[in-house]
């Protein structure tokens, strides 16, 4: 809420100005030029210097008007700093920071210092390329800086999150002679993000990495934790690696060109911590539903920073999902199936996430572990967010079963689920379940 009073504050801060000490008998004209240049930005403030001067106002008063203008310009740039936020996820030696804000972009220096040789490689897709690669490349080489900059543009899709598509990757690493000082920047969603952080890992056994992620899918969940990999065509994420990034870079004003179907998939996330561990959150998803749809700058903010808060916490105490970390994963059992089963690309990831979470309800429903009014808020929620409740009709129950038979979670030959139980934002990892309850549920929701 700062940033909303900040013009209030500063409309009090010129008129007090206006009133005491050097300007109280400036004219109508430098009040003006003061106004424009305390609240807005450096070229409000020199253009209002520069009327100032054309309306006869004597070289003292310009003089402490430049003065006032570089004090305000001091400020504006404070301002900004304090708007964007900064999420640590610790990892005691290699812990890394999320910045969340707007106009990250412009911000060359924020880059630039956590890129560690003189090379780097920004791995991005034909969608992105032409929005944003141009810049982040300008970001890297500004104020003189002698980083090098290739770039790879991969195919957009889901469906190709694959080896042969992140051997792409690896050639022009070699081609270009990325060496064990440089760094791969991520910049897209999430495949992006994926497939980039799981080439930095891989290549040269191990290169730096930064993640700029470019959907809320992205922003809330896949550019943070270090979780990177490829699909095989029996299961997703099948190959892969922990292996964490140098940072996040969030511009929030990336989410200004992104889809509404990619926004609303990205929300699906949103809503998973809620569920397991944020009960507060989920209240304030459903007041706040309508302006996260609209795209609210400070709804979404909001929602991206909690959202990373959660996730940088779970990260910190179980990096490498030994069982905390999993329960992140509501929902992506029964949607990592979906995804299988329909073939990749045919739903976003968070539309297939979301209705596998509403199959996970279910289940907890059935087994007793959650009450008929938390399954309906989660069931309406997700209905408001536009995204799908339940699979396509082409999954069947055999499918389901297949599928999920080789989910990563499986131990043993157990599959392991993360269900709700209790109060909300509660929940179980758990393979201690009836069976029968799960067969319901999938009779429930799939064509025999």
């Amino acid at each position: 809420m700062a940033a909303a009073l900040a013009p209030a504050a500063l409309i009090r801060g010129a008129a007090t100005t206006a009133s005491d000490g050097p300007f109280a008998a400036a004219t109508s004209s430098s009040s003006s030029a003061l106004f424009a240049a305390r609240s807005s930005s450096s070229r409000f403030a020199q253009f209002a210097l520069r009327c100032s001067s054309a309306a006869g106002i004597g070289c003292g008063r310009r003089a402490v008007l430049k003065v006032a203008a570089a004090q305000v310009l001091q400020d504006v740039h404070l301002s900004e700093e304090a708007r964007m936020e900064v999420v640590d996820v610790d990892l005691s030696d290699r812990t890394y920071p999320i910045y969340i804000g707007s106009g990250l972009l412009d911000k060359p220096e924020l880059l630039q210092k956590h890129v560690k040789g003189k090379n780097v490689l920004v791995v991005t897709n034909t969608t992105v390329a032409p929005l944003y690669l141009e810049k982040v490349v300008g970001l890297l080489k500004a104020n003189g800086s002698k980083i090098n900059v290739e770039s790879v543009i991969l195919p957009d899709g889901e469906k190709y999150k694959d080896m042969g598509t992140l051997m792409k990757v690896f050639d022009k690493a070699v081609e270009t002679r990325m060496d064990r000082r440089c760094t791969f920047v991520a910049l897209g969603g999430g495949v992006i993000g994926d497939m980039c952080g799981f080439a930095a890992a891989a290549f040269l056994r191990g290169v730096n990495f930064i993640q700029i992620p470019t959907t809320l899918m992205a922003q809330v969940d896949s550019s943070v934790g270090g979780k990177t990999g490829v699909n095989h065509p029996l299961g997703k994420n099948l190959i892969g690696a922990f292996y964490q990034p140098q940072c996040v870079v969030i511009d929030t004003d990336t989410l200004s060109t992104l889809p509404e179907r990619e926004l609303c998939s990205g929300i699906a996330e949103v809503v998973k911590y809620g569920l397991i561990r944020d009960a507060k959150f989920f209240e304030w998803q459903e007041e706040n539903m309508d302006k996260l749809l609209a795209r609210d700058p400070d709804a979404l903010a909001y929602a991206i920073k909690r959202s990373c808060e959660n996730k940088a916490e779970v990260v910190s105490l179980d990096e490498k999902e030994a069982g905390l970390r999993a329960t992140l994963n509501l929902g992506h059992t029964f949607g990592h199936a979906i995804e299988t089963g329909i073939g990749y690309g045919g739903w976003l990831h968070g539309e297939a996430v979301a209705a596998g979470t509403v199959m996970a309800a279910d289940l907890s429903f059935r087994l007793g572990w959650i009450d008929a009014s938390l399954q309906s808020r989660i069931l309406n929620l997700l209905k408001r967010a536009k995204v799908p409740v339940a699979p396509p009709s082409t999954m069947t129950i055999e499918k389901f079963q297949n599928i999920m038979a080789v989910d990563k979670k499986v131990v043993d030959g157990d599959l392991r689920l993360i269900l709700l139980k209790g109060e909300l934002g509660n929940c179980v990892f758990t393979s201690a379940y009836d069976t029968k309850a799960l067969e319901e549920t999938l009779h429930s929701f799939c064509p025999s």
